[in-house]
């Protein structure tokens, strides 16, 4: 199994600065992987008591049966991971305030390059941190996977998003998430996080609701925000997917942007 090295934060240590109000229903953060987990995370961290936050796990489908405790209506917990549509998954968050968090599938490409090529992941991709291959082939293998190693795009984002969308959860974009987070002091910031928070069961946004966003959108908080990740700059990833890997994203799965609302 691959494994993720990245710093630690000290959110649970900043939570103490606000008054939290308990969680009354649970919630769960689910995100397409390389689409702003960190992000939505610690945002949503800084506005629930640290002892209704499930660290327990990083809840995926393979730990799901070991984790059902984090859905639990007796005892509301917030919760986050990457979980795929599923008769199981499903079922554990019939009573569930879920958030399902993903970007345009051009930039993800680019975001999941950077991060298997750095050092913080750690898996079967370790011999093509050394150059054996350019970087167009790397963004290629991003869009149509690698043969019993990484999914396809595709695949990802089926069972990861598409799949949930018409059922009672919310999609969110990353770009407006963090949009909205480095520039709190607008209207539309305000009502955005007044949406997110109602979506997640939290009736009122509190008097001190930018200072929080701003706390939990930090990207010295996240291990796996660009600038942080380790070993990263081995090779010049573009900032924009190139015009023929997006005709390939666009042949790869076509229909994908539209359907998630970028096309």
């Amino acid at each position: 199994m691959p494994t993720i090295v990245a710093r630690g934060d000290n959110l649970n240590e900043l939570n103490s600065r606000f008054t939290q109000v308990p969680l009354l229903e649970p919630v769960f953060l689910n995100s397409v992987p390389k689409c702003g987990t960190h992000l939505i995370r610690n945002v949503m961290r800084m506005f629930v008591p640290v002892d209704q936050q499930y660290h327990q796990a990083f809840i995926q489908y393979p730990i799901l049966r070991q984790h059902q405790a984090a859905f639990s209506q007796a005892m509301p917990w917030l919760s986050w991971g990457h979980l795929l549509f599923s008769d199981d998954s499903a079922i554990v968050l019939r009573h569930v305030h879920h958030i399902i968090l993903v970007r345009d599938p051009y930039s993800r490409v680019l975001a999941r390059a950077r991060f298997f090529l750095s050092d913080t992941f750690q898996g079967a991709l370790e011999h093509l941190k050394g150059g054996s291959v350019s970087v167009d082939e790397i963004l290629n293998m991003m869009i149509f996977g690698i043969h019993k190693k990484a999914p396809t795009l595709h695949e990802i984002f089926t069972h990861n998003a598409v799949s949930w969308l018409g059922t009672k959860a919310t999609l969110l974009h990353m770009e407006d998430l963090l949009l909205h987070a480095t520039n709190p002091d607008t209207q539309d910031a305000k009502n955005y996080f007044e949406a997110l928070l109602r979506n997640c069961g939290i009736s009122s946004l509190p008097d001190d609701w930018r200072e929080r966003v701003r706390i939990g959108s930090d990207r010295e908080q996240s291990g796996t925000a660009r600038e942080n990740l380790a070993g990263d700059g081995r090779f010049s990833i573009p900032d924009e997917l190139p015009e023929r890997q997006k005709e390939l994203v666009n042949y790869a799965a076509p229909g994908l942007r539209a359907v998630l609302g970028y096309a």
